[in-house]
């Protein structure tokens, strides 16, 4: 997969992914310092690397990066004509990828119609990785005296391969990295939507974006926890014009003929609005609280409900955070509470849907 389908060959950025999104900030810090020793050892050994970093300790029941949050970068770094290359070959597509199985299986198969994928499987003990690997020689093909006689493989030329899976080919195609220079995979050809469901990484982290995110976190940290004191401690309009000085910008785009926004304040004025966000990281309830002082009094309350947020982050909140139990009827009751009292915002992707693909809101 990583030689011959992505334009990229290097595996760094998506282990960077796991180790962030599953792992925490320590496991970012050690992969990053380990990153010159992977460089100069051998491809096996820095894989291994990688792989114990970023896996041992984690529960093998909740590790959903593969599902949430890789296929995002994963299809941006499909080259096109590698993805033509694939969809001309008829019947069984097997992929095979040095990669754990568990980091690109669903990324595969559902966004590129795979119908196998033989990759590294992790070693799991009492249902935690202990961030080692199987036997490569181990990989099992699904369906493999179901294939057809006439195969055709697609390889990297620099890369070993697959000697058991690549010997039943009639035909094998070699790229090199001279014929990589492929354009990005239009999002027209995608064989599904994507949905990208988490991840608090927009962009490829690459090692020298992850330099320069690593660089610039300690005085982001910094500047985050002294934009939420003033925000909280300072009136509001003060509170304003600080974080403006420190640097924070918004754009707020209100309708044309103003009827939304008058629908807003008389809403407000009986009893809460009920807001609904696309993200479920707490940044949007508070740039909504932002907004809604420009069309309403500031001194209307505004409460967000949560799911699964650090302690952290509710401490340093300018707005009131409420945890919800899970418990329909329970939440329920709290949500239409709060409503009496003010306004609520609530983030269904992260806070009541159940299944990455599905949002289901509560009606009551």
């Amino acid at each position: 997969m990583e030689g011959a389908l992505l334009k990229s060959s290097s595996v760094f950025p998506y282990f960077f992914l796991v180790a962030f999104e599953a792992g925490g900030l320590l496991r970012v810090v050690i992969l990053f310092l380990l990153y010159p020793i992977i460089c100069l050892v051998s491809k096996e050994w820095g894989l291994k690397i990688m792989v114990f970093v970023c896996f041992v300790g984690l529960k093998e029941e909740s590790f959903s990066i593969g599902r949430t949050v890789l296929p995002k970068f994963l299809l941006e770094d499909v080259g096109n004509e590698g993805f033509d290359m694939v969809m001309k070959c008829g019947g069984t597509k097997i992929a095979v990828t040095d990669m754990p199985r568990v980091m690109v299986e669903c990324f595969l198969k559902d966004y590129l119609r795979i119908d196998s994928v033989v990759g590294r499987e992790l070693k799991v003990v009492c249902g935690y990785f202990i961030g080692l690997m199987e036997d490569q020689n181990g990989s099992k093909v699904e369906g493999e005296g179901k294939m057809d006689s006439s195969i055709i493989g697609i390889n990297c030329l620099n890369s070993s391969l697959h000697y058991e899976l690549f010997s039943c080919c009639e035909v094998v195609y070699l790229v090199s990295e001279a014929d990589k220079n492929w354009s990005a995979l239009p999002r027209e050809k995608y064989q599904r939507p994507l949905i990208f469901h988490d991840g608090r990484l927009a962009s490829r982290p690459t090692p020298v974006a992850s330099l320069f995110m690593l660089m610039w976190m300690p005085f982001g940290i910094f500047l985050l926890l002294v934009r939420a004191a003033f925000f909280f401690l300072l009136p509001y309009k003060l509170s304003m014009q600080f974080l403006c000085f420190t640097g924070l910008k918004g754009t707020l785009i209100v309708s044309d003929d103003g009827r939304k926004t008058d629908e807003l304040k008389r809403l407000g004025e009986d009893r809460g609005v009920l807001f609904v966000c696309n993200h479920r990281t707490l940044l949007d309830p508070i740039y909504l609280s932002m907004a809604l002082a420009q069309v309403r009094s500031p001194s209307q309350r505004l409460v967000t409900v949560t799911y699964n947020l650090s302690w952290v982050s509710e401490l340093i909140s300018p707005i009131k955070t409420i945890r919800l139990t899970r418990n329909r009827e329970k939440d329920s009751k709290m949500m239409e509470k709060q409503l009496k009292q003010g306004d609520l915002v609530i983030c269904p992707k992260g806070t009541v849907a159940e299944d990455g693909y599905r949002i289901e809101q509560n009606r009551n």
